[in-house]
């Protein structure tokens, strides 16, 4: 229950963080840096940092049913941390020029934005493994649900003293993390006792493919509102702020999608443990059928209502047609996302790591053939990449069903969740 008020709070203060902040800021074109670094973090900063934390959330749970301390294994996951950090750094500052230059319009104050919030999403990551793994689930709570009311209040008070800069509103993107890592920590949630020393193995076992699986599962996820600010023309600035409003709008069931997972996933991991495989064929049934449901109600819903609701929220002008395809993607994501998190708990982490990198690369195939229009060239590669995800893990599903035993099963303890930042 805390968890779920927190996703609800969080996805409504990213909706009103939108809307103030194009009306503080004057417009979509004026909004339009802003809604470019938010894209480009949650890129990001989820796909390196989200396994570090389900990792971690494992060892720690692993751990505590063992009655053991897990001070070790953080203090290895923060090593890990810190060495990502910089790597990534390196590369970011390397390639800055070219980032500021074609994505940011040589705005330099939004490169320095992106760099800081990859740095403080690390720490918050990090804070939410420690809370999930130790069973704390009121502040791992308070860590999702701070970002985003931490986020909200900075905006609205930059809005009512009339600062209508860039900068100060991408400064609180991406420091609003840290202030609820800090809140917990300075309560004692994210202690951890003192137990048997940590070999690497144990918080590395499937860090590496699950490190390339959410990397490029994170990209592909934002990947529309990112190909919009690439490929847009000089004077479509705010063509590319009202696309990602409705992007936004689209995620509304893959946001509460979240809920769902949290509720049958881990059920089918245990189910895979215990090698009872009938009931894990039906429990994953009745999860791709209620991701259908969603699917195709959120898909029909945005093509008749998409238009006037984005329109009324934000004042975007988008088509139903446009509304509709960016909801059938979502929808097909849905089931990507399901059915790899199956193929997880059948230990097939390599095979789920492949499926992304084919969906990334089915998506720009489908950019460079999807002929000149704007939108719908990156709508229907958002289809096309959902559905080469989707059918590659089934694949793999399949496959591992024919050979799985009991011992094949992976560990029960947190899975892989959405690369989905609010």
């Amino acid at each position: 229950m805390p968890v779920g008020i927190a996703l609800l709070v969080a996805g409504c203060a990213t909706y009103a963080f939108f809307k103030i902040g194009k009306v503080a800021l004057g417009g979509d074109a004026e909004f339009n840096p802003i809604s470019s670094l938010w894209f480009a973090t949650f890129a990001l900063a989820p796909g390196f940092f989200l396994p570090l934390e389900q990792e971690l959330g494992r060892a720690l749970a692993h751990r505590k049913a063992l009655h053991q301390g897990g001070q070790p294994v953080v203090g290895r996951v923060v090593r890990l941390a810190i060495a990502i950090v910089l790597l990534v750094l390196l590369a970011i500052l390397a390639l800055s020029t070219l980032i500021t230059d074609a994505y940011f319009d040589g705005n330099w104050w939004m490169f320095a934005a992106l760099a800081t919030a990859f740095v403080a999403y690390a720490p918050a990551h990090l804070a939410r493994g420690i809370c999930s793994g130790s069973g704390r689930f009121t502040s791992y709570a308070v860590v999702i649900g701070s970002d985003g009311i931490v986020r909200i209040t900075l905006c609205v008070m930059l809005a009512l003293l009339g600062v209508t800069h860039t900068a100060p509103y991408a400064f609180s993107v991406a420091l609003s993390p840290l202030v609820a890592v800090v809140a917990v920590g300075m309560r004692g949630q994210l202690a951890t006792e003192p137990g048997p020393p940590a070999p690497w193995n144990e918080v590395t076992q499937n860090l590496g493919w699950l490190l390339v699986g959410t990397v490029f599962s994170a990209a592909l996820l934002n990947a529309g509102p990112v190909a919009a600010k690439l490929l847009a023309d000089d004077d479509q600035h705010d063509l590319v702020t009202q696309f990602a409003y409705g992007v936004l709008l689209a995620r509304i069931p893959l946001f509460l999608f979240q809920a769902v997972q949290a509720a049958l996933l881990p059920r089918l991991a245990r189910l895979a443990a215990r090698g009872d495989f009938v009931e894990f064929r039906y429990g994953l049934r009745r999860l791709l059928v209620l991701v259908a449901i969603i699917g195709v109600v959120g898909t029909l819903g945005a093509l008749v209502l998409g238009a006037p609701i984005v329109d009324l929220v934000y004042g975007a002008d988008l088509s139903g047609r446009t509304m509709a395809m960016l909801a059938l993607s979502s929808a097909i994501y849905m089931g990507a996302i399901a059915t790899s998190q199956a193929v997880v708990a059948l230990r097939g982490h390599a095979q789920v790591a492949f499926g992304w990198i084919f969906a990334v690369t089915a998506f720009l195939l489908t950019i460079w053939l999807g002929g000149d229009d704007l939108f719908r060239r990156i709508e229907i590669a958002l289809v096309a990449s959902s559905l080469a995800a989707l059918a590659s893990f089934s694949v793999a599903l399949k496959w591992r069903l024919s050979i799985a035993q009991p011992a094949d099963a992976g560990p029960v303890g947190p899975l892989p969740e959405l690369p989905l930042e609010t």
